[in-house]
């Protein structure tokens, strides 16, 4: 089955990419971790970099997908804004190889960032949700939402960094501190004013 190889490859290009680094990994090297000869990797993808692009992309667009249907629930925004960080935060204990490699390699890679419109949909997402905690009187006015966006995914960014790098503690229960730590933080300077009880 060609879609299988194509997966087995991408699969194999994670981990490699994971273990030695984007920069110092071969091709060949990707081939013999997926058990392939190194003729057939090229059937499927013309180098090294796009497949790094493809890991980029096929991640992103299954976040982007997780956040519209968190979005579609329809919760206060509070709580989709908590989904949303658990979604990426625990995506360190599901898929600790992607996250090296997105931590590692794409951030070194802007061109990539670019020209991958997944990134500024899933800005647009959360933007979309800030916005509608404004509209509905659950966040305070004032706040810009799309800025409120970069910033909400900016620290969620760099707790995974945090990971990575071996800087921050990250069992199970440090992921749900995380999570419970940033929307308390973020979240709750979006809130609106509770009003005043006589």
């Amino acid at each position: 089955m060609p879609e299988d190889k194509r997966q087995l490859i991408l699969e194999a290009s994670v981990r490699v990419f994971a273990r030695k680094g984007y920069h110092t990994s071969r091709v060949g090297d990707i081939a013999e971790e997926a058990g392939v000869a190194h003729g057939l990797l090229y059937h499927y993808f013309k180098s090294k970099e796009e497949l790094l692009e493809t890991i980029f992309r096929n991640t992103w667009t299954l976040m982007l997908d997780t956040i519209r249907g968190v979005e579609s629930l329809d919760d206060p925004s509070r709580e989709t804004l908590r989904k949303v960080a658990a979604i990426v935060l625990r995506a360190w204990r599901d898929t600790p190889d992607i996250v090296r490699v997105l931590v590692r390699e794409v951030t070194r890679s802007p061109h990539l960032q670019q020209e991958i419109g997944e990134i500024e949909q899933a800005f647009a997402a959360l933007e979309r949700v800030i916005r509608k905690g404004q509209e509905s009187g659950e966040f305070r006015d004032g706040v810009d939402p799309r800025f409120a966006s970069f910033i909400f995914y900016g620290a969620l960014e760099e707790i995974l960094t945090g990971w990575v790098m071996g800087q921050l503690p990250d069992t199970e229960e440090d992921v749900r501190i995380a999570e419970r730590t940033i929307v308390e933080m973020l979240c709750d300077g979006l809130l609106s004013a509770a009003p005043v009880r006589a």
